[in-house]
């Protein structure tokens, strides 16, 4: 990224309990860095998945972030399920915040399952406006405690990129299972073996004690973890999603919408941003709006259509991505995060393009 100077360089080190922490090299920068950013891998993926883009923010935003690339759920401790890993990550980013008492506000930069880990663990790091001791103050100087804050910090920004936030299940949600019927049940019934508790979550048959499956609760607060209340309380949420060649994610899933809802696309808005092919600013559904319609007979069609008018209750900035043109398009999972820099690079777009919207 050409804008970032030589004096600029980018400091990192290994945090004690796993994760790597990076910011600027400069010791004024350092000291007046405000906000932290939390950036999650995905599943089987590590710290280093973020590694380009975490260089890229602190390089760019010297004065303004400290970034933390988790590392409390990598390799196959992300198959022990999206409740388990956002306790871990809620315990990781408290620990954090310990550490940096000059941390004022938060944000968070998830890659595919990281995305519903960050949800849950916002859930649970979320406190209410009434037990909070401390006044935060937000960007226009105003006291954030009368909204409740996460973990005594201003929620500035939630961005997911690949992210299934409807699940795995039901029709093209998993595109490399071709959209096949049988192979999408088929998968529903096989997917605990290979992706274990996390698999079960994802594909919406995980049933804990009799309880609705976890994506669903996550569309309410739920007991202790108060899942909406924490969504509300973000500057921003941001949806980063593949309309196509991620075989992993389907572009309905990534980016909260129905089928009728994906939009016509063209090539790129901008030159700087030659990836990005549609911008969808979508305002909160009112009451009205928030009922679910009816669909078909369907049970995934049904709870598809819960999460998405559940989703809904809050706004969303939706950011489509295309690599149709690229010689590494069916590795977009990867490339819309630039997972390996050598390999990953035509990403780098949409990374400017977080970097450039992040403090608006």
């Amino acid at each position: 990224m050409e804008n970032a100077t030589a004096e600029n360089k980018v400091c990192s080190s290994e945090s004690v309990n796993g994760g790597r922490d990076l910011w600027s090299s400069k010791v004024s920068d350092s000291s007046s860095a405000d906000h932290l950013l939390v950036m999650i891998n995905g599943i089987m993926g590590s710290a280093a998945d973020w590694k380009f883009a975490a260089e890229q923010f602190v390089k760019e935003l010297p004065e303004k972030v400290f970034v933390h690339c988790s590392e409390r759920n990598v390799s196959k401790l992300t198959l022990d399920g999206v409740d388990v890993m956002g306790e871990r990550l809620a315990e990781e980013v408290h620990e954090v915040i310990q550490r940096k008492p000059n941390i004022h506000k938060i944000s968070f930069v998830a890659h595919s399952v990281g995305g519903l880990v960050a949800r849950y663990a916002i859930g649970r790091l979320y406190r209410p406006a009434e037990t909070e001791n401390v006044d935060v103050s937000s960007t226009d100087g105003s006291k954030e405690n009368s909204r409740g804050t996460i973990c005594g910090l201003e929620a500035m920004n939630l961005i997911t990129v690949a992210t299934p936030h409807l699940g795995s299940r039901g029709n093209k949600q998993v595109p490399f299972l071709f959209g096949v019927t049988a192979f999408e049940k088929l998968a529903t019934c096989v997917i605990h073996f290979i992706f274990r508790r996390t698999g079960r979550h994802l594909f919406l048959t995980d049933c804990d004690e009799g309880k609705p499956p976890l994506l669903k609760r996550m569309i309410e607060d739920d007991g202790e973890c108060y899942f909406m209340s924490a969504l509300h309380l973000f500057k921003r949420r941001v949806l980063y999603s593949n309309v196509g060649n991620d075989h992993i994610v389907g572009w309905r899933t990534a980016s909260i919408r129905r089928n009728s809802e994906l939009p016509k696309w063209e090539d790129a808005l901008n030159e700087k941003y030659p990836h990005i092919v549609y911008e969808e600013h979508c305002k909160a559904c009112d009451a009205e709006q928030c009922e679910p319609i009816s669909v078909e007979d369907d049970c995934s069609n049904t709870i598809e259509e819960v999460l998405v008018t559940g989703l809904s209750r809050v706004s969303w900035e939706k950011i489509d991505v295309s690599f149709h043109s690229s010689r590494q398009r069916f590795a977009a999972h990867s490339i819309i995060q630039v997972k390996d820099e050598s390999i990953h690079i035509e990403g780098e777009d949409v990374i400017r393009h977080m970097i450039d919207h992040f403090l608006s």
